[in-house]
């Protein structure tokens, strides 16, 4: 396989190269100014129309002028082992390129099929090409999410960090819960995410197992803030909190969305 094609265009994000463009301008001109550059964000990955805000509220916390690597963590839907890709991925405002010597540094199997059909990861990529045009990108998928898993690829990502000596961003692909009413939605996930505030990922973890949560990257959440944690970050800040619930108005089964910059 020579690049990772895109899996979910049209379905996701739109195809059309102008139109995705367009949305994205909307997107990123509507998001709140932020203070100070974050280390890591966390990212939804539903279709835009739902949390494509979000998203860039999220991405508005990282400098704009930012043209290092970005470490995209995404949950594996499929149950696939934790795997990296190594080909540069495709999308509709073109090619971005992977990071071939962190990826390298990072000593994870390289397994191209896994990524194919993979959302988690592609949807945030037409944001870092928008945003980000010189960046590149290592594209992780996680499979167990357990802590032990999630501070083992913390540990990775960080003496990688540490042997190729790379200006790196984080970004973890996560939606929050998943078909509940749009309240148990708020309160179960506003729960869960405070927290993370003060970078305390064993009572995310914790709190995500009492009310039973059904965030779908948890782990790639506790694997991007303990990386940050490990590279001087010391606190987070919810961005932006939204529900499916606000696009469609149907309040009865929603999917949770946060976007939270970690500084």
């Amino acid at each position: 396989m020579k690049m990772r094609t895109c899996a979910v265009a049209g379905m996701f994000y739109p195809s059309d190269p102008s139109h995705l463009e367009q949305l994205l301008e909307k997107y990123f001109s509507l998001a709140r100014p932020i203070d100070q550059s974050a280390l890591g964000i966390v990212s939804p990955h539903a279709g835009y129309i739902y949390s494509g805000q979000v998203s860039a509220h999220a991405f508005n916390a990282l400098s704009a002028d930012f043209s290092g690597t970005f470490i995209v963590i995404g949950p594996s839907h499929r149950g696939y082992l934790t795997s990296v890709s190594s080909v540069p991925w495709e999308t509709p405002l073109g090619v971005v390129d992977t990071d071939a010597e962190f990826i390298h540094a990072l000593g994870l199997e390289i397994d191209e099929l896994s990524h194919r059909d993979e959302h988690s990861i592609e949807v945030q990529v037409p944001f870092i090409k928008y945003r980000f045009p010189r960046a590149r990108i290592v594209p992780i998928m996680m499979g167990l999410q357990d802590l032990p898993s999630a501070e083992r690829l913390a540990d990775q990502i960080v003496a990688a960090i540490h042997q190729t000596k790379r200006d790196v961003r984080i970004v973890a692909s996560s939606d929050f819960s998943h078909y509940v009413p749009e309240k148990k939605a708020k309160d179960d996930d506003l729960y869960a995410i405070e927290p993370l505030m003060t970078l305390d990922v064993k009572e995310f973890y914790r709190r995500i197992g009492e009310r039973g949560v059904s965030a779908c990257g948890y782990g790639p959440i506790a694997a991007m803030v303990m990386s940050c944690k490990k590279l001087g970050a010391r606190s987070a800040d919810l961005i932006r909190y939204a529900t499916s619930g606000d696009v469609t108005g149907d309040t009865r089964e929603v999917v949770g969305y946060a976007g939270i910059a970690v500084i």
